[in-house]
């Protein structure tokens, strides 16, 4: 009998996840509380609400093991279901990562560099936060913020008055801005068995919050890329996770300081789809179901194009001798990921020639600019 996997949450990484399962003759139950969720169109889709432990129970006695492609799954509906299945990640690993302030302690418990950060649970404690840290500085929700959403920047203390009128009222916490050098992310796995292996370091662009462009391997210095796998071993270690994670890092002044933890398959990762040798979807099912790990390395530089809001015409991408395609079936709507194109060329001169090509073609000569420029 075929081995079936629930997913919480239904978006892209759901459906991404249960098209890499489709060959390793894996099925899957999807809950979502969205009826048009998009992995619901290659995946039966149970529609309910996070609290619906009716639902839940019935999802649950259809499925051998759960994940997410969710970090903000109520605690209580993780800790419930995992009383009845396995569940990967563990219910701690999700509730670290869906504080931002828990989550930043444990990174200085590990010993990775952070911005300075302080709580903040009144409009005086983000005046002490402020007189601490200083100006510019980011103040942010310390739950359900992801995209750039949830955040205010506070470019001089002046600015205490808006940022506590927009967010204040829920838990927050401050953080020092980093003028950083660029971002980049460790895309890692770890197996029941705790067998930990990472993809290369990715190097990432961002528009108004949301992931615009990731290209792997990072150009760089070989020195910083282990020390950031060294950082995310640690922090998979000490969680006693299973399952694909990332490692947020932003790089400043040669030195590597943690922003955040994402405990699911990631954006940035994938290009992992055509350019390693097995991708971060298709790991992830592998880690939590007990089942070897494959090899992480890359088959060459890669670089992925996120499409926000709407996608563009596709006839290019296709045309692209190492263009690849993916279109998540959802409906345009303002700042909503609806597809990504990779490129996976053998070398970083065929790869740079393929976005020159992308960028022209499609009207996004700003959006590769940057990645052209990291290939040199």
């Amino acid at each position: 009998m075929a081995t079936t996997i629930g997913i919480l949450g239904g978006g892209q990484l759901a459906r991404m996840m249960a098209l890499a399962g489709a060959p390793l003759g894996l099925r899957f139950r999807v809950l979502d509380t969205s009826g048009d969720a998009c992995a619901g169109q290659v995946a039966p889709l149970v529609q309910a609400d996070w609290n619906d432990f009716d639902a839940l129970r019935a999802f649950a006695d259809g499925i051998d093991v759960a994940t997410f492609d969710f970090e903000n799954v109520p605690a209580q509906t993780a800790h419930w279901l995992a009383e009845r299945v396995p569940v990967f990640p563990s219910p701690r690993a999700l509730a670290v990562a869906q504080d931002r302030l828990a989550e930043k302690r444990l990174f200085e418990q590990l010993g990775m560099g952070t911005p300075a950060f302080a709580a903040v649970d009144s409009r005086a404690d983000l005046d002490s936060a402020l007189a601490r840290i200083g100006a510019p500085a980011v103040l942010k929700t310390r739950r359900l913020g992801y995209d750039g959403k949830g955040q205010y920047r506070l470019r001089s203390t002046a600015d205490a008055d808006p940022a506590w009128a927009a967010l204040g009222g829920v838990p927050l916490i401050l953080e020092q801005f980093v003028p950083f050098d660029f971002e980049c992310s460790v895309v890692a796995v770890r197996g029941r068995d705790g067998d930990f292996r990472t993809w290369p370091l990715t190097r990432n662009w961002h528009a108004d919050g949301i992931l615009a462009a990731s290209l792997a391997p990072a150009p760089g210095d070989a020195r910083l890329a282990d020390a950031a796998f060294a950082h995310a071993r640690a922090l998979g270690e000490a969680l006693d996770y299973v399952g694909v994670f990332a490692l947020e890092l932003f790089v400043h002044g040669g030195r590597l300081l943690a922003n955040e933890m994402a405990p699911r398959v990631h954006n940035s990762g994938h290009w992992t789809i055509e350019g390693a040798q097995v991708s971060q979807f298709e790991n992830h099912l592998r880690a939590v179901l007990g089942l070897p790990l494959g090899s992480t390395a890359s088959r060459g530089p890669a670089a992925m194009l996120n499409w926000i809001g709407e996608l563009p015409s596709r006839e290019p991408v296709l045309a692209d001798p190492v263009g690849h395609w993916h279109d998540y079936g959802k409906s345009p709507r303002a700042g909503r990921k609806v597809g990504h194109a990779t490129f996976a060329a053998a070398d970083p001169a065929g790869l740079r020639e393929a976005l020159q090509r992308a960028g022209a073609a499609l009207g996004r000569v700003e959006q590769v600019a940057p990645v052209i420029a990291a290939l040199g």
